[in-house]
């Protein structure tokens, strides 16, 4: 009787778990390594009945996913096998921290706060590789970082047609909330060789699939009140030499520095950085520019990457009163201190301060920012924030200062369908006062294939972010070789038509309208430009995609503009353009991968010609190949004529997924440079890497600026 009474017990008590989803609390430990011989394997719940995402998102998975899940205090664990339809596997990378779009993989979302603002991915490829990063909120949607990192552990193990993956993830590692034991979990699977994405929780494809407003949600048993390990060290030593051939001039330099996280609680972190090296091992990735504004580059350096949406979200596209690039661009940073996380299931905060060093002309400067970010409803959230560059001298403040504070206001619907946005901002100079605010209100409608939206700003001459990215605020005079800073309101607004063909055999999806226009007018209310995108595609049963783009720009020219960089300013006056965009995309699920266009039509007072090529070369598990190129060629008669070039190649060597040799070659005749970067690394342990690094630089006639060798080693310990 006991027995049966056992039984009935063991089985209700399983069928709860199934139905209420949990992650429940087991004080065991098990070893990763992909083959799930312990007994607590068997006595989860499994959750499966994954759904199709991509080239359909129809029904039921016809390859399905199981997962298992549990934790026991320290770490999360998880177990996923994927029921493929063939033993074979492919991989586009053995690198850490790229893109798994390209390979089988099993992907995890977490929203640990459950809050819908903040979460983390976690991927696995089919070779074992890992990936992880930050998901965060954006104005319509969530953006993906893949800067971020932690330690943890995961094994992938080939099994004939199963592809099995066993994972460890360090709670430590999780900002989360005993008083809030709720996770937001998304599962999904990719599977490169037929082109297709499945996911637990039904998403369909108009929302991206790490959205996490479609997370399913897990009670978990029994989280800790703090992590286990709560303090993480990480020193490292730079060698650094670098000869300018042009100015005859060599520098060799030695930058010891540190870094350290300290978990105040669970959901709180510290983090410091004393004399940090913020050379970047990574090069970015060149572009050419025909626009009057600059462009921008993302924050790629550790000490800012932690809850990075709390700071980088303040603003909307083209106005950010925090681009944390700005911080160490011009002078050395001598320290940098930054608390982050939640202080209540719905309250994160977020304050910084860095201070940087006198050097050559440039005035140390200290930079600070505070905000805070409160889950109003369910619907609506708020961040109020206030952000400070004050010139200082042996640790006092300077009169010279820039401050910025605003407050922005975000709506989702419960059907997820509507989402709204409205910014206010102002900013405080020594001797401003007036015309500098910054006011915007923006909406997005979003269905299964249909979505619009509508959205309104205004920019004040005086709304001066020194931290900041507001390009159009800044008008470079070419004629006169001066910059003019004038306010602007910009008008804008789009919408996009889908059909899905589910029974075709040859036709996934046409995209039949994709039209967004933007219209600027300055401070005086006078017309400024329009901007016109019109698009069509067709999409095929494999993805591969044909299509067509037609610009269209009417522009009343205030200042003079050179393109060309030849000296030959194009005259103020009203200039109306177009270009059509034709392009073919082949299948994402090849070898041998390639895109190409071809571009014709006027640019203001001439005429331009354009063409683009890319192909992508998977040897794996042994190498990556991936060669670009874009030429522009622009005639503007009697203003002269000059052809673009821009060309970067990418060479990647996989000795084993913890060593590899990467070489960057880009050509870019606008900016006059052909430069080369080459890099051995190696990751000896979790996180812990030795850098051997080689760049060159030269003119476009290969005439050599400068160049340097780099070596840098740093070593993370957790206590």
């Amino acid at each position: 009787m006991k027995y049966i009474l056992t039984f009935f017990f063991l089985c209700g008590f399983m069928k709860s778990l199934a139905q209420k989803k949990t992650i429940p609390f087991i004080d065991t430990k098990i070893t990763i390594d992909g083959q799930f011989k312990e007994s607590v394997w068997q006595q989860l719940p499994e959750y499966t009945g994954f759904y199709n995402y991509l080239p359909t998102d129809i029904g039921l998975a016809e390859n399905q996913t199981s997962v298992k899940i549990f934790h026991n205090g320290e770490y999360l664990y998880v177990r996923a096998i994927y029921n493929d339809s063939t033993s074979e596997t492919r991989v586009s990378t053995l690198k850490r921290d790229v893109s798994i779009a390209f390979s089988d993989a099993f992907i995890m979302i977490l929203d640990t706060q459950n809050q819908e603002q903040n979460g983390y991915l976690f991927a696995v490829n089919s070779l074992g590789n890992q990936t992880d990063g930050l998901v965060g909120r954006a104005n319509n949607g969530y953006d993906l970082s893949f800067s971020w990192n932690a330690i943890w552990q995961s094994e992938a193990v080939l099994n004939g047609n199963k592809k099995q993956y066993e994972i460890a993830i360090p709670l430590k590692s999780l900002n989360f909330n005993k008083e809030n034991p709720v996770f937001g979990v998304q599962f999904y699977v990719r599977d490169i060789k037929n082109n297709s994405w499945t996911i637990f929780k039904n998403v369909k494809r108009n929302y991206a699939n790490l959205d996490l407003r479609f997370t399913e949600k897990f009670a978990v048993e029994s989280l800790p009140n703090i992590a286990t390990s709560r303090f993480t060290l990480t020193p490292s030593i730079t060698a650094n030499y670098q000869e300018d051939v042009t100015n005859k001039t060599d520098e060799t330099t030695f930058t010891p520095s540190v870094d350290l996280q300290y978990n105040l609680t669970s959901s709180l972190k510290l983090d410091a950085t004393i004399n940090p090296d913020f050379s970047q091992i990574d090069v970015d990735q060149q572009v050419t520019n025909l626009t009057r504004f600059a462009i921008f580059f993302p924050e790629r350096r550790n000490f800012f990457l932690e809850n990075a949406d709390l700071f980088s979200n303040l603003g909307v596209d083209g106005v950010n009163p925090f681009y944390s690039r700005r911080i160490g661009a011009e002078s050395t940073i001598q320290f940098g201190l930054k608390l982050s996380g939640n202080i209540a299931p719905k309250t994160r905060i977020g304050v910084l301060n860095v201070q940087t060093d006198e050097e050559n002309e440039t005035a140390s400067q200290n930079f600070s920012a505070i905000v805070g970010e409160q889950q109003l409803s369910k619907n609506f959230s708020a961040t109020a924030y206030l952000i400070n560059r004050q010139e200082t001298a042996d640790f006092e403040f300077i009169d010279d200062y820039n401050r910025v504070t605003g407050i922005n206001v975000n709506y989702k619907s419960d059907n997820n369908k509507w989402i709204g946005l409205a910014n206010v901002g102002k900013s405080f100079n020594d001797g401003i006062d007036n015309k500098n605010s910054f006011y915007n209100l923006g909406i997005w409608y979003n269905q299964r294939g249909f979505r619009w939206n509508a959205g309104i700003k205004k920019v004040e001459r005086n709304y001066l972010t020194d931290v900041g990215f507001t390009p159009r605020l800044f008008n470079y005079d070419a004629i006169n070789d001066v910059v003019v800073r004038e306010g602007y309101t910009q008008a804008n607004a789009g919408i996009e038509y889908q059909k899905f063909y589910e029974n075709s055999k040859t036709v996934n999806s046409v995209r039949y309208l994709n039209y967004r226009n933007n219209t600027y007018f300055d401070e005086t209310g006078a017309f400024s430009q329009s901007s016109h995108f019109l698009n069509s595609a067709v999409f095929f049963k494999d993805l591969s995609a044909l299509y067509y783009v037609f610009f269209y720009d009417d522009i009343d020219l205030k200042y003079g503009f050179d393109p060309l960089r030849n000296g030959n300013s194009l005259q103020p006056d009203r200039y109306r353009f177009g270009l059509l965009k034709l392009g073919y995309n082949s299948a994402n699920n090849q070898k041998f991968r390639y895109r190409v266009n071809v571009q014709k039509g006027t640019y203001y007072s001439g005429k331009r010609t354009t063409a683009g090529a890319y192909m992508n070369y998977q040897l794996l598990p042994f190498a990556n190949f991936e060669l670009s190129y874009d030429v522009n060629h622009i005639d503007l008669n009697e203003l002269g004529e000059e052809t673009f070039h821009l060309t970067r190649l990418t060479s990647e060597i996989f000795f084993s997924n913890r060593l590899n040799w990467t070489t960057y070659i880009q050509y870019n005749t606008q900016r006059d440079n052909f430069n080369i970067n080459s890099r051995l690394q190696w990751e000896y342990k979790p996180l812990s890497y030795i850098y051997f690094v080689v760049s060159d630089n030269f003119t476009q006639n290969l005439t050599r600026k400068n160049w340097g060798i780099a070596f840098k080693m740093n070593k993370r310990f957790d206590f």
